[in-house]
């Protein structure tokens, strides 16, 4: 993302998400032009550690906000997302990335599954690109594409584009969609090891990356 010098990024560990006090999530989600979610499971938008403070149980009506609904309302209001594969993502290993049972579902320009999600090879798997994506991609070699050890299987959403396919099953690699005012990206793998050990090294990564984030800021 910052290959070109033109973006500058701020990563967050999933753990300090979780640990986000009141009021400071609003305030990334004010700052920032694209959020960018791998791996946060449902719990973690949906648990606060104060619940877990005993000390506080009784002294008064414990609730807080609900990053959920901010997340949904940042991009119905304009604002820019992308939601990248792992285990503990969209569904997730054994259900526990849990993003069909919350509202997330409503601004996922793909459909999860209501089980465990993960498709896996150590053979890997490969990339396509549809007729949706040509335009996006025109400049990337997807012939070189490296292989991917694993991807979280989803359904297509009616009025989302499918940009990539998986090419040896046909399930969504990559989907853009419009919500409200806002757009979301989502791809169904992980950028990263264990599913990314090649795709990291791909000469085009950067490249592949630009493109994506170029999709989901263009109006």
């Amino acid at each position: 993302m910052e290959s070109e010098g033109t973006h500058q990024v701020t990563d967050v560990a999933t753990w300090d998400f979780y640990r986000l006090g009141p009021g400071e999530y609003e305030k990334i989600l004010d700052e920032y032009d694209v959020i960018i979610f791998s791996d946060v499971e449902a719990k973690n938008f949906q648990l606060a550690p104060s619940f877990f403070d005993h000390s506080k149980f009784g002294t008064r009506i414990l609730t807080y906000p609900d990053r959920v609904r901010l997340t949904v309302e940042a991009v119905q209001a304009g604002k820019r997302m992308m939601f990248l594969g792992g285990w503990l993502s969209f569904s997730g290993e054994m259900g526990k990335g849990g993003w069909q049972r919350t509202r997330l579902r409503e601004i996922l320009p793909v459909q999860c599954l209501d089980y465990e999600d993960l498709i896996e090879s150590t053979e890997g798997f490969t990339a396509q690109v549809t007729a949706a994506g040509e335009a996006a991609f025109a400049d990337i070699d997807f012939a070189s594409f490296p292989p991917i050890l694993g991807y979280n299987q989803v359904r297509p959403r009616p009025g989302c584009d499918v940009l990539l396919a998986v090419k040896e099953t046909g399930d969504p690699l990559l989907s853009l969609g419009r919500f409200g005012k806002g757009k979301v990206l989502a791809y169904m793998s992980d950028p990263a090891p264990h599913w990314g050990c090649n795709f990291i090294f791909w000469d085009q990564y950067p490249s592949f990356w630009l493109r994506c984030l170029q999709a989901l800021l263009s109006s």
